[in-house]
């Protein structure tokens, strides 16, 4: 049985936040060709439904998950509208129906928290009848309480940083993972995405902010709040291409495991040429590890 998925016996029986997912887990086991985490028309990806699904056809998947980054409360380009649920439910249903049998579907979300207000909890995306649910931070409150996108272009999260943040990347770092945290012991979730996401942008600013002590120190803990709420970590595979790199960094893997957080390896495709894309390389790495 691979490692990616030995844990989740015991995280779905004891889990506390994990309430949608049983099922999907159970239809993967102990298989490898599935992808959770993937993007299309409806937010910021770069094909329609139907086309992301055939991509995974032809990557030689068998279980696929749609997870558009979901409705927010705040202007955002990247984030569908609420008014499209009702067509973004029924596309998966059409699909799901004329590809039966030869890839299974299921219909999820990548939500964004921002603080009680809004998150994986909400009444609202409880309301969406969502299979299973991503629970990111992409948005973090600047001190005057204004949310800012700390994702994107690293030329972005600079001027971000100086005009919005009043320069103090450290504040950005804090809050980002206080956000993380705060969202998983809120509820709602079933998979905690790109939990170190905004070390990528941080290192563009500060080259080896990852490696100070405070920095490893919110990892840590990043990881025992999964551990004590029953969650899975995502191992993204996005960056590995142009960056070079895992979300989180493979350095933090061994510290998940120890702690016992299942991982899934998703890609987070937004392209149908991508819907596989490394996702091997992480597998195998996870695989090669003591």
């Amino acid at each position: 049985m691979h490692r990616s998925i030995r844990p989740y016996g015991t995280t779905i029986e004891n889990g506390k936040n994990m309430t949608k997912i049983h099922d999907i887990l159970a239809a993967i086991g102990s298989g490898t060709r599935y992808n959770l985490h993937s993007h299309t028309q409806f937010c910021d990806g770069h094909a329609d439904m139907e086309t992301m699904v055939q991509g995974a056809i032809a990557a030689g998947l068998t279980h696929y998950g749609f997870s558009p980054h979901g409705p927010v409360p705040i202007a955002s380009p990247c984030n569908m509208a609420a008014s499209d649920m009702n067509a973004y439910m029924s596309e998966v249903m059409r699909l799901r129906d004329k590809y039966s049998g030869i890839i299974s579907l299921y219909a999820g979300m990548e939500v964004d928290y921002l603080g009680p207000q809004w998150g994986p909890s909400s009444p609202e995306v409880e309301s969406y009848g969502l299979e299973y649910v991503i629970g990111s931070v992409h948005f973090v409150p600047a001190q005057n309480g204004e949310y800012a996108d700390t994702d994107g272009p690293a030329d972005r999260f600079r001027q971000y940083v100086e005009s919005v943040f009043c320069g103090d990347l450290r504040y950005v770092v804090d809050r980002f993972f206080a956000q993380t945290q705060a969202m998983i012991e809120a509820g709602g979730l079933d998979i905690v995405g790109h939990f170190d996401k905004i070390g990528l942008n941080a290192s563009s600013m500060q080259p080896g902010i990852e490696d100070e002590p405070w920095y490893a120190r919110h990892i840590a803990d990043t990881i025992d709040c999964m551990a004590a709420h029953g969650v899975i970590a995502e191992i993204n595979t996005k960056a590995r291409g142009r960056h070079g790199r895992f979300f989180p960094g493979e350095r933090w893997w061994p510290q998940l495991f120890r702690a016992g957080v299942p991982v899934l390896v998703n890609s987070d495709a937004h392209d149908p040429a991508r819907t596989d894309a490394h996702r091997t390389d992480a597998l195998n790495l996870i695989e090669s590890m003591p």
